[in-house]
């Protein structure tokens, strides 16, 4: 048998997710078809329609469990769909060389709202049900010799059907998929720009995202721009590290937020080998994606300055780059490093200020700062452990040592404390 040539799908109508049609017939399809059933069991079949949908009826409530929670409206329109699958079948055995009809001549006789609500696995079931009832039938209502015949026409017409349904929902899927594309982008700009208002909190949520646990923001660079099957891959991954995730690709610079209650930073590390070379850096968590532009803000400016820092990780937490973050002018990292480092030893007591200001001073030699302020050695370690205790930056560690001193001058510069 030769497998007719399906032509696409057009859309019922614009609101409705399953844009139906009916597939088209070539020449050679035509030269191909079953040969025409007798005259008795053409007359047999159409006086039949009703036992078949009487039948269909009852498997659909036997066989199918999402059949059986619809309400008495959406139940009768699905019967109003199998009468009209068994009809269209009838139809087209008049005739074999005509067209099979299609989903979308199937689905008119259903109001929108239940064509919005079936699924394809709910579709081709349904179809699969009315194919069943009608072969279980064929030896009753053809005529003598004219069973094999019905058979053909039964598996013929039920292949088209649901080759039919396959193409127009994977079309529909492809427009919402591209149409949820346009929106994450739009979504992801505003939120970056920290433009939130009620209608981006219901676009966050169109988009699937729960508002589950904390927030934050991964920024970083592609090799080149990303095609369509790369960016489906890339969304793929982020959704598998976090339980939301968003990402923006702006020309070679990726975006993606992640939420959830897990571990968001472990999240991250896994969406690695989806970034490009260079610096990929996180930013600090907030409580809820409204309030991500905080995190974005720190994340940007982190990337922008995280070439002055050679062995920065990777990935890198936006906040292990504040001193470099001040270098290109970034106000956030100026009153973090103020607050959380300058602020707390300026307030506190035992010498701490002085202490870390002498050990930096001195090259970070404990001996010669305890000369400076004639303590013993082991008194300059017991303050710098203060220190770290206060601050969370520890003086003896290089790196950390440098954030401080970086902290240490900003304070002075702007007066809060003493000189």
């Amino acid at each position: 048998m030769v497998t007719q040539r399906r032509h696409p799908a057009t859309p019922v109508g614009a609101s409705s997710p399953v844009p139906l049609a009916a597939p088209a017939a070539s020449p050679a399809a035509n030269d191909a078809a079953p040969p025409r059933a007798g005259i008795e069991t053409l007359r047999r079949v159409r006086d039949g329609n009703g036992l078949l949908t009487a039948a269909a009826m009852r498997r659909l409530d036997e066989d199918l469990d999402w059949y059986r929670v619809l309400s008495a409206e959406d139940r009768s329109s699905v019967g109003l769909v199998a009468q009209a699958g068994i009809t269209a079948f009838v139809t087209w055995f008049s005739d074999p060389s005509s067209p099979p009809h299609g989903v979308g001549e199937i689905f008119a006789a259903a109001p929108p709202e239940l064509t919005r609500s079936i699924s394809l696995q709910h579709t081709l079931q349904l179809v699969r049900v009315l194919v069943d009832v009608v072969e279980k039938h064929s030896d009753q209502l053809a005529a003598p010799g004219g069973e094999r015949d019905l058979r053909e026409a039964v598996l013929r017409y039920s292949r088209e059907v649901a080759f039919s349904a396959a193409e127009v929902y994977a079309r529909a899927a492809e427009v919402r998929g591209a149409w949820d594309a346009r929106l994450e982008a739009l979504v992801v700009d505003a939120l970056v720009r920290g433009d939130v208002d009620d209608s981006l909190r219901s676009r966050v949520a169109a988009l699937g995202w729960s508002g589950k646990g904390s927030t934050l923001v991964m920024v970083g660079t592609t090799t080149s721009p990303l095609d369509d099957v790369r960016a489906a891959d890339l969304r793929r991954a982020t959704r598998r590290a976090a339980e939301d995730a968003l990402v923006g690709i702006q020309g070679d610079r990726l975006v993606v937020f992640l939420g959830g209650e897990g571990d968001l930073a472990a999240a991250a590390g896994t969406l690695l080998p989806k970034f490009g070379p260079g610096p990929v850096v996180i930013g600090p968590a907030v409580p809820h994606v409204v309030e991500a532009a905080r995190s974005a803000r720190a994340a940007f400016a982190g990337l922008l300055a995280a070439a002055a820092w050679e062995q920065a990780p990777r990935p890198v937490q936006a906040d292990d780059l504040l001193p470099e973050r001040v270098l290109v002018g970034d106000a956030d990292a100026r009153r973090m490093l103020v607050a959380q480092a300058y602020v707390p030893l300026a307030a506190s007591t035992g010498s701490l200020l002085e202490t870390l200001s002498a050990y930096l001073g001195a090259g970070r030699s404990l001996e010669a700062a305890a000369r400076t302020l004639y303590v013993h050695p082991n008194t300059v370690r017991y303050r710098l452990r203060r220190v770290a205790d206060v601050t969370g930056w520890d003086p003896l560690d290089p790196r950390e040592s440098y954030v401080l001193q970086t902290a240490l001058a900003l304070g002075r510069l702007g007066g809060d404390g003493p000189a």
